[in-house]
This record gives C-alpha cells, structure tokens and sequence, in this order.
C-alpha cells in the first residue's frame, strides 16, 4: 500500500477503506509517513469530507495508537465529560464533586491548554501540592474508593493524535469536523469511561463559531460514540461571554468553590448542574428530571464541596487553598468610559487578555501565572455608570496590564438599551435525537 494512492483517493473524493485508514495512522504514529504527506491527506479530508464509517475508523484507530486503559476495576458506571474549550470554563472542578458525591465514579484524565486560558490540570495544579501525575494504580485506587480522581493526560494516550494535532495546527487544517470529532473521541474512548458527557461550545469564545455548526459537530460526536458503544449525551452551550466572573487558575478555582458551596454565578450554576444532571443519567441515577434534584442538593448540602476537599487531599494538595483568595502583586481595573448597559462581552478578547496577562499558553514550554487572571465585574445585560468598574486585571509583571487593559476595554460594548437575554443551553443532543431548550 503507498500513501501516495490514499492522499489521491480522497483528493478526488473517493471513500478511504479501513485498510488504507490505518495504515495511515499506524505509519504516522511510527514515522514512516512524512509530515508534507500526512499534511496532503489532512487536506484532502478538509476539502471532501469523510463520511461516518471513515471518521469511526479514523478515531478508533487513533484511539488504539497507544495504550486503551481498563477501568474495569472500579465499581459501577465509569462516566467522563469533555469540554470542547472556552473562558472561563471551569465546569469539570465543578461537576466531577457534584458526580462523585452522588455515586457515580469520576475517573478522568484532563490537559492542559495551549491558548487562552489554563486546563483543568493548570488549575488544579495553582492548589500547593496537588499532583496531576499518579502511577496509574493510585489512580485506580483513589477513583474506587473515594469515586474521584482527576489526572493529567499521559502521552500513552491517543498519541496520534498529539502528532495529528500539531501538524493540523500549522497547515490550516483545524477547521474540519471529522478531524474534531476524530481528536476528541479518540481520547475519551482511550480513557476507558463507559460513558460520556460533552459540552460542545460555539460563539465568540469557542472554536465552532455559530450554533448551527456546535450542533452538528456535537450530533456527530454523539453518533460515533453510541456508534463503538459508549453511552454519549452532549449539550450545546453559548460561549459568546465568559462563563461566570473569573477566568484564571487560581481565580477560577476560587469560583468553582463559590458553586460547589451553594453560590457563584447563576450562569456557570446552570451548565454545571445541567452536565451533573446528565453524568449522574448515564451513571445509572435515574431520569433526567430525578438526576437535577440530585445535582442541586448535592450543592445545597455540602457533600459536593467535602467531595473536592477529600480530592485535594487525596492528590496531595492543601486543601486550605480552597478557603483563601488568591493574591496577586499588581492589579489594575477596567472603567467604563461612558453611562448605559453592557450589550455584549466579547469572550475571544477576554481570553486573549486574559493570556496576555500571563494565564495561558503560547507554546507548551510557557509557564503559567497562576496569579494572573481577570475578574469581572459586570456581565452583559447589567447596567453600568461611567467611572464604574468593569473588571480587574491581576498579573505578577507590571508590564502586561498596558495591553490586557486595551483588550478588556474593547471586549465590552456599551450601549443605551438593555440587550435581549440569550439562553445559555440551547440544545441536549442524544441517541434519540436533539432536544432544544
């Protein structure tokens, strides 16, 4: 078989077989496929497509590139959940206690980010001590026991993948919803979790930019994943503006312990408990309505929060973090230059300050702030004053707020009428079809 006639096959549209699919991942994961090949064929998918058994294949021979882990050790239905990116999304902090607290194991490796914000892994490693990297029978172990363990991603994992990604970012190739579905799923399926809830963002602070386009990558996601049997739900959710007031590591962590103790932003409240609600379904919890009293009383009596204190202190951290606000050596905030209500928060401009000020990643060597972040202070639809405050930037190097300040300042758009509310949640994608709120 020659790369040459599969790169020709899908130039001219052709079905690639499983035969050829393969081959392909098997040679690139080893090196025998070169770049400048691999990158013709990612090409040729973007301008023709794959059609569902190609884009099957595709994800699961990425997914047997490295090691498939069991779980089988851990008692019950294993559930995990997937965030396709946004500001501010600290939802898995969250989630993972309310799950867990239930009774339903939360065994899940996360990344790290390389853009706007830090991963789930950046920001649990701002908590002192807390060690994303366990043997993997520790992880096992924590998970069974306590039905939470939450770790960083090993390179054993879906390495094609990691190759693939890497080149798709240089070679304008990102953009093509078999290769986002295949990236995405190859991972979770490795990961070994029996099911699998997805949060498929789309807007101005997301990767898919329109609702049309989060909604079909999420039914294909959803499709592939019933498809190799592993019971999948995703929601499609608005990333327009930040997700809650805080967009940093640490600051984010501190928010995250606002929800889990009954409070925080409604916005971020709702998705979280929309996605509890759906892991606890698939976890066996019973309907969806019985599965959100579930979530929102594991909030209202404490056992969610107790839940991220018993993981903190499992994973070595301190778990007094949880309990003091992060400082930062400087800090500047944002006013507003005119009287009116905010119209619109521009997420992408948030996340690119936020990055500025030291939060995120501009390549995989860069060491993150975990001081760094931005808080807000007024989210749009509220009513503002000139020389009222419209966030705070925080950051140890004085010299980054100077831009990350011109960046807030344009994110928010001010205007002499209130703007029309926007739901939040706009549709529940299933096995049986979509569900739009």
């Amino acid at each position: 078989m020659l790369m040459y006639d599969i790169i020709n096959d899908k130039r001219f549209g052709r079905e690639l077989s499983d035969e050829q699919i393969a081959f392909f991942i098997k040679g690139y994961t080893a090196g025998d496929i070169p770049d400048y090949q691999a990158a013709a064929l990612l090409m040729a998918i973007c301008c023709n497509g794959m059609n569902r058994r190609e884009t099957t294949t595709l994800t699961m021979e990425m997914a047997r590139s490295g090691q498939m882990l069991d779980l089988s050790d851990i008692p019950g239905i294993k559930v995990d959940k997937h965030s396709t990116g946004g500001v501010g999304d600290k939802t898995s902090l969250i989630v993972g206690p309310i799950v867990a607290s239930c009774g339903v194991p939360v065994a899940k490796m996360s990344g790290r980010a390389l853009g706007f914000s830090g991963g789930t892994i950046d920001k649990l490693e701002s908590i002192p001590g807390f060690q994303t990297a366990l043997p993997f029978e520790k992880f096992i172990n924590l998970a069974g026991s306590t039905n939470i363990c939450l770790i960083s991603q090993t390179g054993d994992i879906a390495p094609a993948d990691k190759k693939l990604y890497a080149l798709r970012d240089v070679t304008a190739t990102v953009e093509c919803q078999p290769l986002i579905t295949s990236s995405i799923m190859s991972k979770k399926i490795a990961s070994g979790a029996d099911a699998i809830v997805l949060d498929v963002k789309f807007g101005r602070g997301a990767f898919m930019k329109t609702y049309e386009a989060g909604l079909e990558l999420a039914k294909g996601m959803v499709d592939l994943g019933e498809q190799v049997g592993r019971r999948t739900v995703a929601l499609v959710t608005s990333m327009d503006s930040p997700l809650g007031y805080e967009i940093g590591t640490a600051l984010e962590v501190q928010e995250a312990v606002e929800v889990l103790r009954g409070g925080g932003p409604e916005d971020l409240r709702q998705v979280c408990l929309e996605l509890a609600a759906n892991m606890l379904h698939l976890g066996g919890k019973g309907d969806i309505e019985s599965c959100r009293v579930l979530a929102r009383q594991a909030l209202e009596n404490n056992t969610a929060y107790m839940k991220l204190w018993q993981m903190v202190l499992n994973q070595g951290g301190d778990a007094t973090f949880l309990n003091e606000p992060p400082t930062s050596v400087f800090t500047k905030p944002v006013l507003a230059g005119q009287d009116g209500y905010v119209s619109s928060l521009d997420a992408e401009l948030c996340g690119t300050a936020s990055m500025h000020l030291g939060v995120g990643r501009a390549t995989k060597e860069d060491a993150i702030d975990h001081t760094a972040g931005v808080t807000l202070a007024v989210k749009p639809g509220d009513q503002v004053r000139k020389g009222d405050i419209l966030a705070e930037l925080h950051t140890s190097d004085a010299k980054k707020l100077a831009e990350a300040q011109q960046l807030i300042k344009d994110a928010f758009v001010i205007s002499e009428q209130p703007p029309a509310a926007k739901p939040l949640i706009l549709a529940r994608v299933t096995r049986d079809g979509v569900e739009e709120y």
